[in-house]
């Protein structure tokens, strides 16, 4: 599974915690970066807890994060050539520009030059050719790195590192935003390799660490001086230590911790719109019962999109149109929002000749707060339409080895929801190594390579729509809302991001006023 896909969010919430959040207090703040009070000051350790599970614990920077805790840990390690940004999509990092050929098939990314890994010696486009080619001969390669081949990352010189696409791609540097971590050309001890990032790693314990700052960072000042990360395997837990004062910062801890400390004084609650997709998977290749369009339409008129949110977002989220990549500045807004209707949705069924004398499987997972909620509450609205659907919930390394890619009906989720084409990419085009629903459509192909080839911005705006507009119609996800980030912080915590996805574990801006 790929790093940029699965980020853990446990399945939490319920009474105790919220008894717990009943005597502390709390103000929403949808930017995320709290109530700035006093002077920046400089110092200090931010204790943060993140989700993950003991047995799913990695430190490669190149494999499979499952846990939260492994990622943050890692981000806050090791620089990615790019990152998403406030302002544009994409914003430079260890890659401080690029440069593309009038083909849109090499790009050229020019290395920063004050950039040192953290035993002091300078980074070159040799580390990062190593590195890059290293992330596209892991398993998930192909998807993180799509249409470049490892023999096509080469370097120019000490500070130009060279990518051939096999396709023309206008927005290849997007490709270099999640997963391309930095350690130096010919790593053999992967987990002790020295990074580039803000922090530096002091030490690492079970999941557990501690990270001090980086005093050489090229990026800019670090105010704290350290950050310590603890690995937590539910939200209620990771409630309960920032409540007796063990951290500071509970991350990703959901919408039920949200709901209960609204109107509260002594916490922060940190929001941050369209940070999750949660679309339901809908098979769409031949054998499978929702092959046909006219069921996957079927369903998706039967549902309630008001109804999930509230209920199973608890508010804490936007209504979904079967679109992802809602936070792009190119989202098509003016296709009509997709409503309730079951009339039309029983008699697509009949066109269809849908069998409703049987009963489906719809397979979940408790990876993330509302996931097997929302699959519950989707069974119960589909019902009126004369559906039958029964909820199996999985253990986790059970859904990703055994359902995921090959279930006919299934839940997923996708972070870092701000790009029509990265999801097209990753999930969509026929050949994606990660095709959920194994859709293969040939218009839809055809878009997303004019798209992707095309460098007007006006023209490429027209395409995306069309990408969207095809999508909307007859692929394979049923996005019916789109979930916001939640952190839980103390009074303390200043400068917090308030970006969605990855940009959440920046946390070199962190400060604390005490």
């Amino acid at each position: 599974m790929d790093l940029s896909r699965r980020q853990l969010f446990q399945a939490g919430g319920g009474l105790s915690l919220a008894l717990l959040l009943a005597a502390c207090g709390g103000n929403d703040t949808d930017a995320g970066t709290g109530a700035e009070s006093g002077p920046l000051r400089r110092g200090g350790t931010l204790r943060v807890g993140a989700l993950g599970r003991p047995g799913a614990i990695t430190r490669d920077p190149h494999g499979t994060q499952a846990n939260e805790s492994d990622y943050l840990i890692l981000s806050l390690r090791y620089d990615t050539l790019t990152v998403p940004g406030a302002e544009t999509i994409t914003e430079p990092r260890l890659a401080i520009t690029w440069q593309a050929s009038d083909d849109l098939r090499t790009w050229r990314f020019t290395v920063a030059p004050e950039a040192t890994f953290h035993d002091g010696r300078p980074v070159t486009s040799a580390d990062i050719v190593y590195s890059l080619r290293r992330l596209r001969n892991t398993p998930s390669g192909a998807s993180r790195l799509p249409g470049i081949k490892p023999e096509n990352i080469t370097a120019d010189g000490p500070g130009t590192v060279v990518l051939v696409s096999d396709y023309p791609n206008a927005e290849l540097p997007q490709l270099t935003r999640l997963t391309t971590f930095v350690v130096p050309d010919g790593t053999t001890d992967i987990e002790n390799a020295p990074g580039t990032g803000p922090f530096v790693l002091e030490w690492f314990r079970g999941g557990n660490a501690r990270l001090v700052r980086n005093e050489n960072w090229y990026g800019g000042a670090v105010h704290l001086d350290a950050i310590e990360v603890s690995i937590f395997e539910s939200p209620q837990a990771m409630a309960t230590a920032l409540l007796s004062g063990q951290i500071d910062l509970a991350s990703n801890v959901g919408a039920v911790a949200a709901r209960t400390a609204e109107g509260r004084k002594d916490i922060q609650i940190v929001r941050r719109s369209d940070d999750m997709a949660m679309p339901i998977v809908m098979r769409t290749a031949d054998g499978s019962p929702f092959a046909d369009a006219r069921v996957r339409e079927a369903l998706r008129l039967a549902v309630d999109r008001e109804a999930m949110v509230k209920q199973v977002l608890s508010g804490y989220g936007t209504v979904g149109n079967d679109i992802l990549g809602t936070g792009d500045p190119a989202y098509a807004r003016d296709i009509p929002q997709r409503t309730k209707d079951l009339a039309k949705a029983k008699d697509l069924l009949a066109q269809a000749g849908f069998d409703t004398n049987k009963t489906y499987k719809l397979y979940t997972t408790e990876d993330i707060s509302g996931l097997a909620e929302g699959a519950t509450l989707f069974a119960t609205q589909v019902r009126d339409a004369g559906v039958k659907i029964e909820v199996v919930k999985q253990e986790s390394g059970s859904f990703w080895d055994d359902t995921w890619l090959q279930g006919d009906l299934y839940t997923t989720y996708w972070g870092t929801n701000d790009s029509v084409l990265f999801f097209a990419s990753k999930t969509m085009v026929s050949d994606s190594g990660q095709n959920e629903s194994g859709w293969r459509d040939d218009e839809f192909d055809a878009t997303y390579k004019r798209a992707v080839g095309t460098g007007d911005e006006a023209a490429r705006t027209e395409l995306l729509r069309e990408l969207q507009r095809i999508q909307y119609e007859r692929s394979g996800y049923l996005l019916w809302g789109m979930a916001d980030g939640i952190d839980l912080a103390g009074s303390a915590v200043h400068g917090l991001p308030d970006l969605p996805g990855y940009g959440r574990v920046q946390l070199e801006g962190a400060w604390l006023a005490r």
